[in-house]
């Protein structure tokens, strides 16, 4: 081989070096940059993802004592209204029965007053004036507390009713069908709607 051929090989030699290294330089792997820059951005993502969670978890925690807080302060809004309903209730029912004591008290007294006018009409004394004024002022004070709502019990003929009526004893009797108050012993009263005394009977059996 000749001078010329030899340079002529060494040229070729040499290209194929340089084309081998660009092949080599086009193949090679990504640079750090490259191929970091995907991973990087999902480790970004990761705290990020776990603080929505957290918030999240947070959020869900506040709306579950919000709605407790509402259920307590409905709870106590319903106690306070039913409160004031018993207290306003309760001041009826006081300024409704305020004579009660007052009109108890009195009924011993129309009770012997009673007797005292029963008294003179069996002896035939109800047309003198004992017995007129007995029945008079027996009247009046009957009429008083009726002002304050004292109502006497119907008894004698109407069907026992342990509501109003206490059973001294059973009697027989073939005039009254079975459970009928056949005789009053005392009076019972009413005051307005609530039974202050029951009435004293003997119930037919």
């Amino acid at each position: 081989m000749n001078v010329e051929d030899k340079e002529a090989a060494h040229v070729e030699n040499g290209a194929d070096e340089v084309n081998e290294a660009e092949d080599g330089q086009s193949e090679a792997p990504p640079s750090e940059a490259e191929s970091g820059a995907s991973p990087e951005r999902e480790e970004d993502k990761t705290p990020h993802r776990e603080r929505l969670e957290e918030l999240e978890k947070h959020v869900s925690k506040l709306e579950r004592e919000l709605s407790e807080m509402k259920d307590r302060y409905l709870r106590v809004q319903a106690d306070l209204e039913n409160f004031r309903r018993r207290t306003r209730k309760e001041k009826e029912e006081q300024a409704k029965y305020a004579a009660l004591p007052v009109v108890k008290a009195l009924l011993p007294a129309l009770d012997n007053l009673e007797r005292a006018l029963d008294a003179a009409r069996s002896e035939n004394a109800s047309s003198d004036g004992l017995g007129q004024g007995v029945e008079m002022v027996t009247k009046q004070m009957f009429d008083i507390l009726k002002e304050f709502g004292l109502e006497s019990i119907p008894s004698v003929g109407e069907p026992f009713n342990p509501e109003f009526h206490e059973a001294v004893m059973t009697v027989e009797s073939e005039e009254h069908e079975s459970g009928t108050v056949v005789e009053e012993l005392q009076k019972g009263y009413l005051l307005k709607d609530r039974v202050i005394r029951p009435a004293m009977v003997k119930v037919s059996q």
